[in-house]
C-alpha cells in the first residue's frame, strides 16, 4: 500500500512532536525522503537529528512559523533545495485549545484561525503554485472527525477543521487535471499531546480512539496509493459519521447526548492541559535560517 511513497520528497509541518513526527517516522520507513518544520525550532531540529541517527537518511529540521507566508515560503523554499524538489507537501500544524465558547478569548480564537485555517490556506498556494508549475504534488491536509460533526468544548477548533475539510473538498475540483492532488486526513481522538485532560469514554476509545501511528501510517498510504481524497482514522469512525449525517441535526445531537459525547470535552481537566495550553496560545518568533536568502512577511508583500 506504501511502496508508492518511495523515493518522494515531502515536507511536513508540525513536525517536531506528535502526529508529525510519527509522520515522518513513517515516510521515512516506507523510503521517502522528509525534511520537518516547526515553530519550536530547538525540537525541530533535534527531532531532525534523532530521526537521522534513527534511520540514516538526512532529516533537515527547519524553523517554520505557518502563519507567516514569508517563513512559509522559505521552508517549501529551503525542503526543496534540500531534497532535490518536493512531490508533497503536508499541512499537519494545528492547535486544539478547549473550553466553552463563551469562555474562549478572542486571541485564543484567532490563534486557532490563524494556525488552523490561514497556515493550512498559506501552504495550499504555496504548494499548489509550485506543483502546478511542475505539473504535479500531492497536497495532505490534516482535518478531524470533528470537522465532520462538531463537538462541545472545541467550538472553534471544530469550525476551523470544517474549513480545511471543505477546502481540500473544493481544491480537489479546481486543481483536476492539473497533475495536483489533494488529500483530507480526519482523524478521531488522537493520543497525543492535543487530547491532554481529555477523557474519552468507553464507546469513543471502541471506535474513534487512535494513536499518532495511525494517523501517519494513514498519510504515507494515501500518498502512496495515487488515490487522493477524504480518508477518516479509524474508518469505523468514518462509517459512524456518514450513518449519523443521514439524520436531523437534533437527532444526532440527543444520540450524541445519549452516549455522553456531548460532555467529553467539556469535562476535561484544565489543569492537566495547562502544559499544552501555555506552549501553543503563545506566539514565539521564528526567525529566517541564517544564510538563507530573507523573504519578506505576509506584512510585507502586495497582496497576490
Amino acid at each position: 500500500m506504501t511502496r508508492g511513497a518511495q523515493g518522494k520528497r515531502v515536507a511536513i509541518t508540525g513536525g517536531a512532536r506528535g502526529i508529525g513526527r510519527s509522520t515522518a517516522e513513517a515516510l521515512l520507513r516506507a523510503g521517502a525522503q522528509v525534511v520537518i518544520g516547526d515553530i519550536d525550532t530547538a525540537l525541530v531540529e533535534e527531532t531532525a537529528a534523532a530521526l537521522t541517527a534513527r534511520f540514516g537518511s538526512t532529516v533537515l529540521g527547519l524553523p517554520l512559523d505557518v502563519t507567516d507566508r514569508g517563513s512559509f515560503e522559505q521552508f517549501l523554499d529551503l525542503a526543496a533545495i534540500e531534497l532535490g524538489g518536493l512531490d508533497v507537501v503536508v499541512n499537519n500544524a494545528g492547535i486544539m485549545p478547549t473550553g466553552r465558547f463563551l469562555d474562549e478569548s478572542d486571541a485564543v480564537s484567532d490563534r486557532q484561525i490563524d494556525i488552523n485555517v490561514r497556515g493550512v490556506i498559506i501552504g495550499c498556494k504555496l504548494a499548489a503554485a509550485r506543483f502546478t508549475e511542475q505539473g504535479h504534488g500531492h497536497i495532505v491536509n490534516l482535518g478531524s472527525i470533528v470537522g465532520i460533526e462538531g463537538a462541545p468544548g472545541i467550538a472553534v477548533y471544530s469550525a476551523t477543521k470544517h474549513a480545511v475539510i471543505g477546502l481540500g473538498s473544493v481544491l480537489r475540483q479546481e486543481l483536476a487535471g492539473s497533475g495536483v492532488t489533494v488529500s483530507t486526513i480526519a482523524p478521531g481522538f488522537v493520543r497525543t499531546e492535543l487530547i491532554a485532560g481529555i477523557k474519552p469514554n468507553a464507546l469513543i476509545q471502541r471506535v474513534a480512539m487512535v494513536g499518532p501511528e495511525d494517523v501517519a501510517q494513514a498519510i504515507t498510504a494515501v500518498i502512496g496509493s495515487g488515490r487522493p481524497g477524504l480518508r477518516y482514522v479509524p474508518r469505523t469512525a468514518g462509517a459512524i459519521l456518514a450513518v449519523l449525517r443521514l439524520m436531523p441535526e437534533a437527532a444526532r445531537h440527543r444520540i450524541s447526548g445519549a452516549f455522553g459525547l456531548q460532555s467529553v470535552v467539556l469535562e476535561s481537566d484544565e489543569n492537566a492541559r495547562a502544559a499544552y495550553r501555555n506552549r501553543t496560545e503563545s506566539t514565539p518568533a521564528v526567525s529566517p535560517v541564517a544564510g538563507s536568502p530573507v523573504i519578506e512577511s505576509e506584512t510585507q508583500r502586495p497582496v497576490r
